[in-house]
């Protein structure tokens, strides 16, 4: 398989499987140093919706709200840290520093960071990253795998075909 792949995703439904196979693909490469996924795309292309199947995957049934105004939200889950950024709202690069930033890319922790050109230069390289695009009533979703782990679990996700 390729380290990039592009889907189309026909509804909401799609998307949230999308993240579901994803993050289940992550969960079986055990996370080993961490993973960082970049997730790109305009406002309301399904950024948080895709974020949503990924931390299904792990196990999360509750609502998953952009932390636009927090920049990060946490979730635990039984030896494994999930870190949903948003730094939409982050004024400088800067700022991620002083939040020490750096302690959320550790070990067994997997970081979906939204609007990742904001924290450049703070932000480590991504693994992979998701560009999620609006195409007529669906979305396009590419994945390019950056890293080894990134091609790892981009070979693994079973993204289903009826999408």
């Amino acid at each position: 398989m390729s380290a990039q792949q592009t889907l189309y995703l026909a509804d909401e439904a799609a998307t949230v499987a999308a993240g579901e196979a994803l993050g289940a693909a992550s969960i079986d490469c055990g996370l080993g140093d961490g993973l960082v996924i970049f997730l790109g795309g305009q406002l309301g292309a399904g950024k948080t919706t895709f974020s949503r199947g990924v931390l299904r995957a792990f196990g999360h049934r509750g609502a998953v709200k952009s932390p636009t105004y927090t920049l990060v939200e946490p979730y635990e889950f039984s030896g494994h840290r999930v870190y949903h950024f948003d730094l939409y709202r982050l004024g400088d690069a800067e700022e991620l520093e002083y939040m020490g930033v750096r302690d959320y890319f550790g070990p067994g922790n997997l970081s979906l960071v939204e609007w990742s050109e904001r924290g450049a230069g703070v932000l480590p390289a991504p693994d992979l990253e998701v560009d999620l695009a609006l195409q007529g009533e669906g979305r396009e979703l590419q994945l390019r795998a950056l890293s080894s782990a990134g091609r790892e679990v981009l070979q693994r996700a079973a993204f289903r075909a009826d999408h």
